[in-house]
């Protein structure tokens, strides 16, 4: 899967990339009403979530499908992580004697193969949780420059399914992360796993994107799900 290997790649620096991220992570950690002591972080990719807690839990459950990003996933007494991939049911099959107080998921449903299957999974858990999904507005000048359809799921889409399965409370947020040039935003493309691998262009044509590209910044858009 050409996201696992991408995430893998460059999990070593992912720390050093995932600004907008971090800044997602921390959203759906100061806006969770209390202090959850039984937690399950599904994508936790190297601990973002784990990481800026700010309290102590009894169990905390990190799932991610990269091995050499859990390999930076800071640990304690409390902590279990599991090798693993929504887009397996077994995944869900092996959580669900567990009972949470808390499920997390920042910055990674958005590759799901069925966004769908894995919210409706989510939903069996009875739990509230906060998840973050960037949507098709991620990148949105990049796109259209580069006459490319959006790799993301709208917002319309991700609130249907998330209605259908789930029946949260909805934010739309949009970020911007700037840049000294655009080499080096290209550079932060390909570390930061936004992407998702996805090389669509030929050297030639990413060169004239680069040559033609309008902005010194790139575009984020983050649709947050809240269920209490």
């Amino acid at each position: 899967m050409r996201v696992r290997e991408e995430f893998s790649r460059y999990a070593s620096v992912y720390g050093e990339c995932n600004v907008i991220q971090t800044k997602v992570a921390q959203k759906l950690l100061d806006e969770t009403p209390d202090h959850p002591k039984r937690i399950l972080d599904l994508g936790c990719g190297s601990g973002t979530i784990f990481s800026r807690m700010g309290w102590e839990c009894e169990r905390f459950i990190g799932v991610d499908f990269s091995q050499s990003m859990l390999a930076h996933h800071p640990m304690n007494q409390s902590t279990e992580l599991i090798l693993g991939d929504f887009n397996d049911p077994k995944l869900f099959k092996t959580l669900e004697s567990e009972k949470f107080d808390h499920i997390y998921s920042a910055s990674a449903l958005q590759w799901a193969d069925d966004l769908g299957s894995v919210l409706e999974a989510l939903s069996y858990f009875n739990t509230p949780m906060s998840l973050a999904i960037f949507t098709a507005g991620t990148f949105k000048t990049l796109y259209e420059c580069a006459k490319l359809p959006p790799l993301l799921k709208s917002t319309d889409e991700v609130i249907s399914l998330a209605d259908t399965h789930l029946k949260g409370e909805y934010e739309i947020l949009h970020y911007t992360l700037e840049f000294d040039s655009v080499r080096e935003m290209f550079r932060y493309i390909k570390r930061s796993g936004v992407s998702g691998g996805r090389r669509v262009l030929t050297i030639s044509q990413m060169k004239k994107l680069m040559e033609n590209y309008p902005l010194a910044f790139l575009e984020f858009e983050v649709l947050f799900i809240s269920k209490s």
